[in-house]
């Protein structure tokens, strides 16, 4: 069966169901499917700094967060 096939069986699936929430559930699929993962919108070096990141915070590379700002600060 073809995709416009496939659409026009479950469009009429939709308009003879009675049950909210079938109809919840469907809206509910639509609006997930359009919510990005903001990891996919960042670039490719964004995504390695953020690793590294995460890679320094397990090994205990830290640093204290007044004195990096004390470094900082004017």
């Amino acid at each position: 069966m073809n995709i416009q096939a496939e659409k026009l069986e479950i469009m009429k699936m939709i308009l003879d169901t009675e049950n909210p929430g079938i109809i919840k559930a469907i809206k509910k699929l639509f609006n997930k499917e359009r919510e990005t993962d903001f990891w996919e919108t960042l670039t490719e070096s964004q995504k390695q700094e953020i690793t590294a990141g995460i890679k320094d915070a397990d090994n205990g590379d830290v640093l204290d967060f007044e004195i990096f700002m004390g470094k900082h600060r004017p």
